[in-house]
């Protein structure tokens, strides 16, 4: 009476058998899901890489902008700019129409973090406005 019946332990192996399969299953499944997660994050990483590269470059934004400012066509509009910390503050407290129009299309074509616009009609022809861009 103090013998184990061989059927209880082959029972218990059974057991213990369809218990570490469904463990394997369930870990497999989970290696997937990480897999998939893997490869969303790897590509959301090169993705911020490249935006990073283009947005956060303050030299690049800097000479891109001084670049634009320079141009015939808004280098007499009283166009200034000061730089700081954390961007650039673009102001022009009269400017015409056509000299405006060409600088926010340059502005708005090109990659840059603009942070806020502002543009105060003065007449017909004159606005007044304040850009600011980040990096």
């Amino acid at each position: 009476m103090n013998r184990i019946n061989p059927i209880h332990i082959a029972i218990l192996l059974l057991v213990i058998l369809v218990f570490v399969m469904k463990l394997l299953g369930d870990a497999k499944e989970e290696l997937q899901e990480n897999k998939v997660l893997y490869q969303e994050t790897l590509s959301l990483s090169t993705q911020l890489t490249g935006l990073s590269k283009v947005y956060g470059d303050k030299k690049t934004v800097i000479k891109s902008i001084n670049r634009i400012l320079k141009q015939s066509s808004l280098r007499s509009s009283g166009i200034k700019s000061k730089n700081s910390k954390t961007g650039i503050v673009i102001t022009a407290q009269s400017i015409d129409k056509k000299a405006l129009n060409s600088l926010m299309a340059k502005i708005l074509n090109g990659s840059y973090n603009v942070y806020s616009c502002k543009i105060k009609k003065l007449s017909d022809k004159k606005s007044s406005f304040k850009m600011e861009i980040k990096w």
